[in-house]
């Protein structure tokens, strides 16, 4: 049996719907009927369900965005940093494993390959050198893998606090017990709502375009409790569809598929959307999925993902 926290939030209902689908007995417990980002409350709550293994969705993002989370510093960093590490000592003191959806918000830009195949790390790639290379020769684009580290964090910013606190989160888990962090990066799906990508694009009065990878909620849960299923290696995991795509090329495919004829605006650079959009710097990123591939979890193309939730879309019910 697993045991599921954070179960009625965004990614944990993708992990709900997957587990019934699989027919995998699991029961979800929330904060009202158990405070477990308490340690002794959690362990006690171990104890006495006993699972064979813990799945994590809970966290701190911030609405209607991580702008908030500038303000609910110590909200973001109980949710985002102080509980997982806890969630990672309980386990570890009750001897079960587990599962942690982190964020791969803690990077930002991509690695650049020269003609001769050496690599270069570049933070944004909306300059006009870099995101010439970026749509004339998208095979010289790579994404960080879990060994590079961090650069969108406290120890290398600037970054936002919700960034910040997840990295920090990630580097306290380390090492600590049997356990999968598994990297999200914007989630989306068929089912319009306000923590999906292809719905927020839709909203938006204007666009901030940038290079991305992103998941799919219910093929990022899919994947995650495959990792668990196949008993790959306990540790961090990069988890998106594999690829990647810059907004206006979602944006692009929005209005074709869903036969959109409104325009889309755009903001002509980062210094007009973060003057009049944002108050706190964006996470803009490529990972790199190919530990993820070789462990034998298979995840469909970000291209294919994307279409197939347009394809089918689902508006939100007034």
């Amino acid at each position: 049996m697993i045991l599921l926290l954070g179960a009625t939030g965004y990614v944990g209902q993708a992990f709900a719907d997957e587990l019934t689908a699989r027919g995998t007995p699991f029961r979800a417990v929330s904060r009202s009927e158990v405070d477990y980002t308490r340690f002794t409350p959690l362990c006690s709550l171990l104890r006495a369900v006993r699972p064979e293994f813990v799945v994590n969705c809970a966290g701190y993002t911030g609405k209607p965005n991580v702008d908030a989370c500038e303000v609910a510093r110590a909200d973001t960093l109980q949710g985002n940093t102080l509980f997982p590490l806890t969630l990672a000592q309980a386990c570890t003191a009750e001897g079960i494993p587990y599962g942690h959806v982190s964020s791969g918000c803690i990077y930002a830009g991509a690695k650049i390959s020269d003609q001769a195949g050496n690599f270069r790390p570049e933070k944004d790639l909306m300059t006009p050198g870099v995101f010439h290379l970026v749509t004339q020769h998208p095979e010289r684009v790579h994404g960080f893998t879990e060994l590079d580290p961090p650069n969108f964090s406290f120890r290398d910013g600037p970054c936002s606090f919700y960034s910040g606190t997840k990295a920090l989160g990630e580097e306290a888990m380390a090492g600590v017990g049997d356990g999968y962090l598994w990297r999200l990066r914007i989630p989306f799906d068929r089912y319009d709502s306000p923590r999906n990508y292809l719905s927020k694009v839709q909203r938006y009065s204007r666009v901030y375009d940038n290079v991305n990878a992103v998941s799919h909620r219910a093929d990022f849960a899919k994947a995650c409790l495959d990792l668990w299923k196949l008993r790959a290696p306990f540790g961090i995991y990069n988890v998106t569809n594999p690829g990647w795509v810059t907004t206006r090329q979602v944006v692009e495919k929005v209005k074709a598929i869903l036969r959109l004829e409104r325009t889309f605006e755009y903001f002509e650079n980062d210094s007009e959307f973060y003057k009049t959009a944002a108050q706190t710097p964006r996470s803009n990123c490529v990972l790199d999925v190919s530990k993820l591939l070789a462990t034998g979890v298979r995840i469909r193309p970000v291209d294919e993902a994307l279409e197939e939730s347009l394809r089918n879309w689902v508006p939100e019910s007034k």
